[in-house]
């Protein structure tokens, strides 16, 4: 099929999920999620709507607090040689959908002026429906969007391809980039080219970190060596540059407004702490006893791009961010009480009982984040540890990244049958 004809049977497919009628073929899963969102989200099919764009000042202010500058080299390096010939340019946002920087074609880029593709626009997916950008930072993947998978009819004669970019220190979304172009120039191959050279920004992201940890070590050893009891040095991200007296850890949770003086830990109890270059030196407390057992936690749903745990005992609180996969597990537990195995789990995750060693590795990562909150054999919440979960006051918000059966359940028997299947 060539593109003007995949171009029309996805207008009809369009067509047909906004009338409520059974289309000539089925959406692909992420863009019929996204055509849901838009319907629900009161979103105009057929009206160019933008918001205020940036001022170049508000630009140039995001551009310098953004750890999407660092890496620009790379995408440049990955994108820019092929796109003229291609008539497409690139596109890099923040988490908040607006972009910051656009290069490519000359040509392409004044006819994306005219769409309000432009430096310091609001590609969010409320604005303007389904887009490579807006639907990959919702969707927390590489998304490709072809001429009529766009919700917005006026983006019909593009086709674009975005892909997340994550912070490695923390699994924290960065923002996106994408490479756009008419609808002509559409190659299937674009969103492997873009998703790779994603992976490299995020590598490149990944060495920056390992050499600031060399350095809070050179800095922490040796004050480490002259001091007695537990200690160890950390980045702000809680990873650990240097131990003593302590089993080696590769990261510690730390709580929110984390800073020196007196603090609880979760992993290490009482600790003193003290700021160094580049990090924070954590004394364990020495005192009689191990740090209370939780009591209680939220997991707090409420807002998709703030997804977290907050667990509570007798020494206090703390929370941790959670990424979107552990928030689903985590949904997936409190949901149900008496707990799940790892391949109900995979069922209820994936549409796949057998991928058990996914769940698995996961949940190991988890309960060392969460210390005694959870425990196995099923999987679930320890029976003296009360959850309490607080869903978005919309049900068909709820993980809207999500595309696991039981995600999707709970949002449809929550907010009722869609038009779309």
């Amino acid at each position: 099929m060539d593109a003007r004809e995949a171009a029309r049977l996805l207008k009809g497919v369009r067509a047909a999920a906004l009338a409520g009628d059974r289309p000539p073929a089925e959406p692909r899963p992420e863009i019929a999620e996204s055509w849901r969102r838009m319907l629900a989200g009161g979103v105009h099919p057929d009206r160019d709507a933008r918001s205020r764009m940036l001022s170049a000042a508000e630009t140039e202010e995001r551009r310098q607090v953004s750890p999407l500058r660092e890496i620009l080299p790379v995408l440049r390096e990955g994108l820019l040689p092929a796109l003229d010939a291609a008539l497409h340019i690139m596109v890099v946002a923040d988490a908040e959908g607006r972009l910051l920087w656009r290069e490519g074609a000359s040509s392409i880029l004044r006819k994306a002026d005219r769409l309000g593709f432009a430096v310091g626009a609001d590609w969010d997916e409320s604005v303007v429906g389904t887009n490579g950008v807006g639907t990959a930072l919702v969707a927390r993947q590489p998304v490709q969007v072809f001429s009529a998978e766009h919700f917005v009819s006026s983006h019909h004669d593009w086709t674009c391809a975005g892909a997340p970019v994550r912070d490695p220190r923390d699994g924290r979304l960065l923002g996106v980039v994408d490479v756009s172009g008419p609808l002509a120039t559409m190659h299937p191959a674009t969103l492997a080219w873009v998703s790779s050279v994603a992976r490299l920004a995020e590598r490149e992201l990944r060495i920056r970190h390992l050499e600031s940890l060399e350095r809070l070590r050179a800095v922490a050893s040796p004050l480490l060596a002259r001091l007695p009891g537990r200690a160890l040095a950390v980045d702000p991200q809680g990873w650990t540059a240097a131990v003593t007296g302590l089993a080696p850890t590769e990261r510690i949770a730390l709580p929110k407004g984390f800073g020196p003086g007196r603090v609880w830990v979760a992993q290490l109890g009482d600790c003193v702490v003290e700021p160094l270059p580049g990090g924070w030196l954590l004394r364990v407390a020495e005192v009689p006893g191990t740090a209370a057992a939780a009591s209680r936690v939220v997991l707090d749903l409420s807002r998709p791009g703030a997804l977290s745990a907050t667990v509570y005992g007798a020494a206090g609180s703390w929370s941790q961010e959670l990424s979107p996969r552990r928030a689903e597990l985590l949904f997936l537990l409190a949901e149900s009480p008496r707990g799940r195995s790892a391949a109900e789990l995979a069922a209820e995750l994936f549409g796949d009982a057998t991928r058990t060693v996914t769940v698995r590795a996961e949940l190991s990562r988890v309960r060392r984040h969460l210390g005694g909150v959870l425990t196995h054999r099923p999987y679930r919440f320890a029976d003296d540890v009360e959850v309490e979960l607080i869903r978005p006051g919309d049900p068909a918000a709820l993980l809207p990244h999500s595309t696991a059966p039981a995600v999707i359940r709970a949002r449809l028997g929550r907010a009722g049958a869609g038009v779309i299947p």
